[in-house]
């Protein structure tokens, strides 16, 4: 039974584990697994989508295994065009140390020192010939590259696919062929990749890793997957405060998904929680234990109590927040509607809802509220826009 409770607990917020049938062999060889994860160092800092794995990391970390945390720092020189429809632009050495750097000072608020392998693949990766990269191109056909969704629809529409893109999942899967990786960790958009992983063990001779895929992480607006550039993310080195407000933002349904992904807490008690709320228990509360528990994985407990008592304090008082970060956005001309200002910035979806929530009474700026639904901001003006009780954003017109 304890094995099966372990095994759930590993394969909560997973969406496919290939193969099942291996991750419970593996489990039961008595050793600690070594468990793989990967990141191309492409941005400075990390927010919590980034932490999905990472959490995951943690939960094998606390069954006694030991992670890699490998630093992509050789492939981001190619550049992963998952998800896109064309080539991604390389890095350039500079941004690549920096944002590696960053990277490491980062995952230990959540990772195991004594537990985490922190790697870069440059290590080896420098030392592979040009007799070498044949020899790993040779392990796999053009075919079986064009099976990857983003390189399949670039082709059907005669878009270009440079001869380097099919070179990183071949080294994506050297990267596990080096590091005998037991399993691998990494998004839904990672699966043909992680999959070459298997493949090149078995070409290697090695057993094939597992590979559990994870989903991605929906952003502050429940829609988009969590990105700074859609100003829909919580950075992990955010304040305290802002980090709070934003977490008691998302909506309710959202909040059962950040628990699954985020929380430490046994599936158990998450189920309970879930039930108080059903019986007509107050979600705010829940979500406040969801806040706290974040924050202070990322600051400590006394800055979590703190944020909730300057978060009580704000909203009960209805005071306005001061900690906000600037949202700029470009104006064409001399000035932006209300409605495009507040789908710009993500406080609502649409300039329709935008408008609704204006006739409703539902919008304000500086505390003031708008009745004026063509009422144009001018540039260059600086405002904290609300909208319904819980979405702030302080707004710049450029």
């Amino acid at each position: 039974m304890a094995g099966d409770a372990v095994l759930q607990e590993l394969q909560r917020g997973v969406v496919e584990t290939l193969v099942e049938s291996e991750l419970r062999d593996k489990l039961t060889l008595g050793r600690p697994l070594h468990i793989k994860a990967g990141f191309d160092p492409t941005a400075p800092d990390l927010h919590l989508g980034h932490t999905v794995i990472f959490h995951k990391m943690r939960q094998f970390q606390e069954n006694g295994h030991r992670v890699s945390c490998l630093i992509g720092d050789f492939t981001a020189k190619i550049g992963d065009p998952t998800g896109k429809n064309k080539t991604r632009v390389p890095l350039d050495d500079e941004a690549i140390a920096a944002n590696a750097l960053t990277y490491k000072e980062q995952i230990f608020k959540i990772l195991d020192p004594d537990l985490t392998d922190v790697v870069f693949n440059s290590f080896w990766m420098n030392e592979l010939q040009a007799a070498d990269l044949i020899r790993l191109a040779s392990s796999s056909t053009v075919a079986r590259m064009l099976e990857r969704d983003d390189f399949s629809k670039r082709y059907k529409a005669n878009q270009s696919i440079a001869i380097h893109e099919f070179l990183y999942p071949l080294l994506q899967g050297y990267d596990s062929v080096v590091l005998e990786a037991d399993i691998e960790l990494g998004g839904t958009d990672q699966t043909f990749n992680l999959l070459m992983g298997r493949e090149m063990q078995k070409h290697h001779g090695q057993v094939p890793q597992v590979v559990m895929t994870l989903p991605l992480l929906e952003g502050l607006d429940g829609v988009d997957k969590m990105s700074k550039s859609l100003n829909n993310a919580i950075g992990i080195t955010e304040p305290a405060n802002v980090m709070f407000a934003k977490l008691m933002s998302i909506s309710d349904a959202l909040m059962w998904r950040y628990f699954d992904l985020l929380s430490a807490l046994p599936l158990a008690e998450i189920e309970a929680h879930k039930r108080s709320v059903e019986e007509g228990y107050n979600p705010r509360d829940i979500k406040v234990k969801l806040a706290k528990e974040i924050v202070a994985r990322f600051h400590d407990a006394k800055a979590a109590s703190d944020a909730l008592d300057a978060f009580e304090a704000r909203f009960k008082r209805h005071e306005l927040p001061e900690d906000l970060d600037v949202v700029e956005i470009a104006v064409e001309g001399n000035g932006l509607e209300i409605g495009y200002i507040l789908k710009y910035a993500n406080l609502v979806t649409s300039t329709g809802e935008a408008l609704r929530m204006i006739k409703a009474g539902a919008v304000k700026i500086d505390g003031e509220a708008v009745s004026d639904r063509s009422l144009v901001m001018l540039k260059d003006s600086c405002h904290i826009y609300q909208v319904g009780k819980r979405r702030f954003a302080k707004i710049k017109l450029k």
